[in-house]
C-alpha cells in the first residue's frame, strides 16, 4: 500500500479534511457550548470526533479497498446547537449514546435503508432546513453588530462560490481572520500549542432528551449523512456493504460518546473529493486518499486543544457568522428538496415551520414535533388519495 501512495492521494485527503473541518467546526463549538461544555470538554469533543473519524476512515477504506470517508454529522451538530440549550453535559452524552445505539441496532438488523424509506426525503429535508434556518439568519444579525467584518465575509463567500465552491468556506475563514487581526479583535497572544486530553462525562438519561435530542439526531444523521454518503459512493461506481459499515461507525460512536463524540457517519461532500480523478485516475486506488484523510483527522484530533484556543480567542460574531455562511448551501438544498414535489409540499412546509418555530412541548425540542407533524400530514394525505382508487375495486 505504501508503495502505491502518491502526492495526489495526500493532497486529496488533506483538502477533504480541511474543507470539512473549516466549514463546520464552528457548529461543533456552538453545540458544545449549548450543552454547557467548558474549553477542556470542547477539547475532548474534538479529540473523540477526530479519533472516531480517523480510525473509521483508515480501517474501512483499507479493509474494503474503497474511499470510505467518515465525518462528524454537520446537520447533527446544527440540531444540537439549537436543541441542547439548558441541557447538562451528562444529558447530552446520554442522548449521544442513545442515538449511537439506534445506529448499531439498525445496522445489525439491516434496517438502515428500510427505515430511511419510511420517512420521506422531503420531510427530513424540511426538518433539516428548519433546524438550520436560524443559524443562517444569525449571519445577518451579526452583520448589524460588525458590518465591516461580516460584510467582507459575505462578499468573500459570494466571490469564492463563483470561482471555486470547494474552497469558498476556507477562503472565508482566511479573510475573517485577516480582517479580525487588522481590527484588533483577535486575542491569540496567549494561545500555545498543546495536546488535547479526553474528558469522561457520566451519562444522564432523561425521556425528554431521548425523544427531543437522541431520536432527531439519529434521524438527521441517517438521512442527511449516512444515506447521502452511501449514495455518493454508489454514484461513483462503488458498492459498499451497508450493514457492516453503518454498524462499525455506530460502535465507534458508542464507545467514544462519553468523551463527546456526538454523532458521525459516512461523509458525502468531502468524500467526493477523494473519489475524483484528481485523487487517482484508477478508481481502485482512490481508497488511499481516504486513508490519508484519516491520518489528517488523527493529527487534527491530537492538537484539538490548540484549535479550541484559537476559536475561543476569535470574535464570537466571526465564529457564528462562519457557521451560518457554511450552511447557506445546505439550507438552500434542503428547502429545494423539501418543496420540489407539489404533492408533498404542504407536509414539508409544516415540518419546516414547526421546526423553525422553536416550539418546545414537554421539554421536547421542535425538531421532533416538526418531524411528527410532517409525517402525520404526509400519511393522512396519502391515505386520502389511496381511498378513491380502492373504492371501484371494492364495488366490483
Amino acid at each position: 500500500m505504501l508503495s502505491q501512495l502518491r502526492l495526489n492521494h495526500v493532497s486529496a485527503g488533506f483538502i477533504a479534511v480541511l474543507v470539512g473541518f473549516t466549514s463546520s467546526v464552528a457548529l461543533v463549538f456552538q453545540a458544545a457550548e449549548a450543552a454547557g461544555a467548558d474549553p477542556a470538554l470542547i477539547n475532548s469533543w474534538l479529540l473523540s470526533l477526530g479519533i472516531a473519524m480517523g480510525v473509521t476512515s483508515i480501517g474501512l477504506s483499507w479493509y474494503y479497498r474503497m474511499p470510505v470517508l467518515t465525518a462528524w454529522s454537520t446537520p447533527g451538530a446544527a440540531l444540537l446547537a439549537s436543541s441542547l440549550s439548558g441541557s447538562t453535559p451528562g444529558e447530552a452524552v446520554g442522548a449521544f449514546i442513545a442515538a449511537a445505539l439506534l445506529t448499531v441496532v439498525c445496522g445489525l438488523l439491516g434496517w438502515i435503508e428500510r427505515l430511511a424509506r419510511l420517512i420521506p426525503g422531503n420531510i427530513t429535508s424540511a426538518m433539516l432546513a428548519g433546524v438550520l434556518i436560524n443559524l443562517g439568519i444569525g449571519v445577518f444579525a451579526e452583520l448589524e453588530q460588525q458590518p465591516l467584518l461580516i460584510g467582507l465575509m459575505l462578499l468573500t463567500y459570494l466571490i469564492g462560490k463563483r470561482l471555486s465552491g470547494r474552497y469558498a468556506i476556507p477562503l472565508v475563514l482566511v479573510v475573517a481572520l485577516l480582517v479580525s487581526w487588522q481590527l484588533g479583535l483577535l486575542g491569540w497572544q496567549t494561545v500555545a500549542l498543546s495536546i488535547a486530553r479526553p474528558v469522561f462525562v457520566m451519562p444522564e438519561f432523561s425521556l425528554a432528551a431521548m425523544i427531543g435530542v437522541a431520536l432527531p439526531l439519529f434521524l438527521v444523521t441517517l438521512s442527511s449523512q449516512n444515506i447521502l454518503g452511501l449514495s455518493t459512493l454508489r454514484a461513483n461506481g462503488y458498492q459498499p456493504p451497508v450493514s457492516p459499515i453503518i454498524t462499525s461507525t455506530g460502535l465507534i460512536n458508542l464507545l467514544l460518546a462519553p468523551f463527546g463524540c456526538f454523532s458521525m457517519g459516512l461523509a458525502a461532500i468531502t468524500a467526493a473529493i477523494c473519489m475524483t480523478e484528481d485523487a487517482d485516475a484508477d478508481p481502485k486506488k482512490r481508497y488511499l486518499a481516504s486513508i490519508c484523510a484519516g491520518f489528517f483527522y488523527l493529527l487534527t484530533a491530537l492538537f484539538g486543544a490548540t484549535v479550541v484556543a484559537l476559536f475561543a480567542a476569535s470574535p464570537a460574531g466571526m465564529v457564528m457568522a462562519l457557521a451560518g455562511i457554511a450552511l447557506f448551501a445546505t439550507i438552500g438544498n434542503s428547502l429545494a428538496n423539501a418543496l420540489r414535489e407539489e404533492s408533498g409540499r404542504e407536509a414539508a412546509l409544516l415540518t419546516f415551520m414547526v421546526t423553525a418555530s422553536g416550539l418546545s412541548l414537554f421539554d421536547i425540542s421542535a425538531a421532533f414535533w416538526g418531524l411528527l407533524v410532517g409525517l402525520l400530514v404526509h400519511y393522512l394525505q396519502h391515505s386520502n388519495r389511496a381511498a378513491p382508487a380502492a373504492q371501484p375495486a371494492a364495488q366490483r
